[in-house]
């Protein structure tokens, strides 16, 4: 059985909705990432995961059963925001300050080192420095510490490396995944990081505007729209080139469309792209290998747009030579170009 288990949710702000989801699931033990631009609610899907708010429709299951903020059975899954909060209080005191309030006093001191060293913090160093002597990422390692002192069942990050510095981001990945590895903790991790969420996660989910895209990366593009001449319309990219989708949007001015990284295709010649798609001449940027499977995941820009391109074995022939900064084509189909 899943340990999350969403269906039919719905969230909103000042009556402004920001999150309708169908159905999602995450095993218990998985590494799951969300990805998506700011805005697109993976904030708010994790505060509702984190059951410290409520959906206002819909249900959320947690380990087999519907459960709610202050629910017993959650007191173990805690969130890291993205802006980490201190208390006005010691290092030591700030670790310990969940253990305390759980009343798990016994073995309080080894508890708090442990978070600590596993953060990369000495606790000789730090368990006494005050919150205001840390550092931007010294202070996000302590907050990190505050929830693996708790030995989380589930531990949420927001964002948890956008704004540390090299050093940190490094020790608070490693320290996220040292707790799966020791207490088997269940990680949903929302960042812009793909390359550093292509290598540690199970499963991928792509958010935008609140709806769930699917998994892995998608790529957006936004308007303005213009009409072309057969009955689709399309954008002309800053390099001149014009992508064409199908159909015509509700608003062309703010419609954004959506390509799916399977349906792409990637050639190192122009001649090799199928005459029946549509093409777009671009720049390898980086390609890598797809977490537990036998795909790769291409990054191309191409007219100043990032395009991620999916790519299984019987795709790959005429491909072993391009390496990153090479000049390439992508192949798409208009028809399948989706609208948002």
């Amino acid at each position: 059985m899943p340990l999350y288990q969403a269906d039919n949710l719905s969230h909103d702000y000042n009556h402004k909705p920001v999150l309708q989801i169908g159905q999602m699931e995450i095993p218990a033990g998985s590494i799951t990432g969300l990805i998506g631009p700011n805005g697109s609610g993976k904030s708010t899907l994790l505060r509702l995961l984190a059951f410290v708010e409520e959906p206002r429709r819909g249900e959320i299951r947690f380990d087999g059963h519907p459960a709610r903020p202050f629910d017993p059975r959650v007191r173990q899954v805690t969130l890291l925001p993205q802006t980490p909060y201190l208390l006005k209080r010691s290092v030591f005191q700030n670790v310990a300050y969940g253990l305390v309030i759980r009343g798990r006093r016994m073995d309080l001191q080894s508890r708090v080192w442990e978070a600590l060293e596993m953060v990369g913090l000495a606790p000789g160093e730090f368990a006494a420095r005050r919150w205001d002597q840390l550092s931007g990422g010294e202070a996000q390692r302590v907050a990190l510490a505050a929830r693996l002192a708790l030995r989380p069942r589930v531990l949420l990050l927001d964002e948890p490396i956008s704004s540390v510095d090299a050093a940190s981001a490094q020790l608070i990945k490693e320290a996220s995944l040292q707790a799966r590895k020791q207490w088997d903790t269940t990680l949903v991790i929302a960042s812009h990081d793909w390359l550093w969420l292509n290598e540690v996660c199970d499963d991928i989910r792509h958010l935008f505007r609140g709806h769930l895209l699917g998994s892995g990366p998608v790529t957006l593009v936004f308007g303005p729209w213009k009409p072309a001449g057969d009955g689709g319309v399309e954008k002309i990219l800053p390099d001149g080139q014009r992508l064409k989708a199908a159909g015509r949007p509700d608003d062309p001015e703010t419609a954004v469309a959506v390509l799916d990284p399977h349906q792409l295709t990637l050639s190192s010649r122009a001649s090799l792209v199928s005459p029946d798609l549509s093409r777009l001449e671009g720049t390898l940027i980086q390609i890598g290998i797809e977490k537990n499977s036998d795909r790769l995941v291409a990054t191309v820009v191409a007219g100043n747009i990032r395009f991620a391109v999916n790519i299984g074995p019987e795709d790959r022939p005429g491909l072993d030579s391009v390496v990153p900064g090479a000049t390439v084509w992508l192949g798409y189909d208009p028809r399948q170009v989706k609208w948002y």
